[in-house]
């Protein structure tokens, strides 16, 4: 037998044999086929793994693309649509720039480069534009620094731009992308206010005295108890601290305007669990911390009110556009009154000034609130001159009963910016009359509540108290009045008319261990019956007003350079550029 011829040499599939003589010229089509081979060696499931893994990539590229195309195409976006919200008349003043997330940089060595600087000095009082965001900015100075800045006056910065403690200085950033145009600057500014008077003393006196009963016993919380030496609380946010801080710095008080800052600083919290009442928390909290920022410069209150303008926005997501009257700070959830089902339009149109500010500092066309709740154009546009005649009508024949208003200021405001001059004489009627409701009374002190006697009597005095309205509570309406026919008049009887309120508060209201209580009975001077309650608005308001009152000064918050809020904290006006 012949032995069987030996097996075939087992080949490779993808093998490539290459003759001695032949050099492999690495042509494209042998590299086809050379991948080809190799796909079709691998099985189903890795050619699926392939596929998707190639499909995946080639997605991913698709969408990068996609996004670096919209970033091109934002800022054009941006430009049109700030030219849609941009008002047909901008303000007068060059909007600052956000806060610097640095608040103690604020109180610190005011130290400038050189720039381009656009400047507007309010009188008196220190406005300084934050500095350029920080990361690190949230984290507090020590105390020893925040004492230090505190008592330390502060200096013209090397560059001529004044920064005194009641210096007034408003200066844009380089780079700053402003939403405003250049605006016009006010005139007519003192730099060296006149020092106090011996009655502006007299309310600094009564501040620190307030001050210091708070401190003792409320420090942090909402309102002081001074007659039991306690505190009550309504959103627990340090209301009457807040609301104090404007008028401490405007009085001069820096030891305790620095305290107060401390405690923003390190204690105050939004994020609380809390219904607040959005007009209270509106004209208390924001615009203390607006007219704070304004006044000092310190970007830690721009920053406390961008928070709390914040969590207040959600009150304006209504159906009518018509915000609801609270909302939870930290839920976010708004509701209207317990109470009723409607808002007041008188508090939800007060608080535009407080939004509209707060959105020409950010730069954030959300807090423009104003569009909201603005109606169309009709027949209440005529609803002013009709008031006017209803008041002058009640004040010939009598009234029927009205709380303690401030009409009288308002009109007098009204016809120094162009009104007919009735409105001024109105306003003077309407605040004799107001000043009688506190003559009138034992303690000199005004009710809530009066009514005018129609039929007058000998035997009966012509403003008329019911007992359950016999009541005061250290409001401020009569001496904001009187503070504006004052700088509008001249007329000096309106500051002594203050001075005997300011000594009647001494007589019936302050309680020797600090503060001062509003009183159940105003016609008892014997037994006025302290109600344990120091309203915020008595440091926030009444003693403001009182100290504006007693200044020779018109360029001391001058009324054509700042505009009050129904708290009377100052915002500064934005003419037409």
């Amino acid at each position: 037998m012949y032995p069987s011829a030996p097996p075939a040499p087992r080949r490779d599939f993808i093998s490539v044999t290459l003759s001695l003589d032949q050099s492999y010229d690495g042509s494209k089509s042998r590299q086809r086929r050379s991948c080809w081979r190799k796909w079709k060696q691998l099985s189903r499931l890795q050619r699926n793994a392939v596929l998707f893994l190639l499909a995946f990539v080639v997605l991913c590229g698709l969408l990068s693309c996609i996004s670096m195309a919209d970033q091109w195409k934002a800022p054009n976006d941006r430009s049109a649509e700030e030219e849609k919200v941009r008002p047909a008349k901008p303000p007068a003043l060059p909007a600052p720039r956000k806060a610097d997330a640095n608040p103690e940089n604020a109180l610190g060595p005011l130290v400038q480069t050189p720039r381009r600087r656009f400047r507007w000095r309010p009188p008196n009082l220190q406005i300084r534009a934050p500095n350029k965001d920080s990361e690190n900015g949230r984290q507090d100075a020590a105390e020893s620094r925040d004492e230090a800045a505190d008592e330390a006056p502060r200096e013209a910065d090397p560059q001529g731009a004044l920064a005194s403690w009641r210096g007034a200085v408003i200066e844009p950033e380089v780079g700053t992308k402003v939403p405003w145009r250049r605006a016009i600057a006010p005139t007519g500014i003192q730099k060296h206010p006149a020092p106090p008077n011996s009655r502006q003393k007299a309310v600094v006196d009564a501040f620190r005295h307030a001050w210091l009963g708070y401190r003792k016993f409320a420090w942090g919380h909402d309102e002081l108890k001074p007659v039991s030496r306690s505190f009550s609380e309504w959103f627990g946010l340090g209301l009457t601290l807040i609301d104090s801080l404007d008028t401490m710095w405007i009085l001069g008080l820096k030891k305790e305007f620095g305290e107060a800052r401390r405690w923003v600083s390190k204690k105050l919290q939004f994020q609380k669990d809390v219904d607040v009442n959005l007009f209270e928390s509106t004209i208390r909290l924001l615009g203390g911390l607006l007219s704070a920022y304004h006044l000092s410069g310190d970007a830690l209150f721009l920053q406390k009110a961008e928070d709390l303008g914040n969590r207040l926005l959600p009150a304006f997501r209504t159906p009518s556009k018509v915000p609801y009257s609270d909302v939870n700070l930290g839920t976010g959830v708004a509701r209207p009154p317990r109470w009723t089902s409607d808002s007041t339009v008188a508090e939800v149109t007060s608080i535009q000034l407080e939004f509209r500010e707060l959105s020409r500092l950010t730069g954030a066309t959300k807090f423009r609130v104003t569009g909201r709740l603005s109606g169309g154009r009709g027949r209440n546009q005529k609803a002013p001159a009709a008031q006017i005649g209803a008041q002058q009508a009640h004040l010939r024949w009598g009234a029927r009963p009205w709380p303690l208003q401030r009409q009288d200021g308002t009109l007098a405001l009204g016809a120094h910016h162009g009104l007919p001059a009735e409105h001024m004489q109105l306003a003077r009627a309407l605040m004799d009359t107001c000043y009688q409701m506190n003559r009138q009374m034992e303690t000199g002190l005004s009710p809530e509540i009066a009514h005018f006697n129609l039929q007058p009597q000998k035997s009966q005095k012509d403003v008329l108290v019911k007992p359950a309205d016999r009541h005061n509570l250290l409001r401020p309406e009569t001496v904001e009045s009187l503070f504006y026919l004052y700088r509008f008049t001249g007329d000096r009887k309106y500051q002594d008319w203050g001075w005997a309120i300011l000594q009647n508060f001494n007589t019936y209201t302050r309680v020797p261990s600090g503060g001062y209580s509003s009183i159940s009975n105003v016609q008892d001077p014997h037994d006025p019956q302290p109600r344990d309650k120091m309203e915020s608005f008595f440091l926030g308001e009444t003693l403001k007003y009182l100290y504006l009152l007693f200044s020779d000064d018109p360029a001391l918050l001058s009324l054509d350079a700042y505009v009050f809020n129904t708290e009377a904290h100052p915002l500064p006006i934005w003419g037409p550029a």
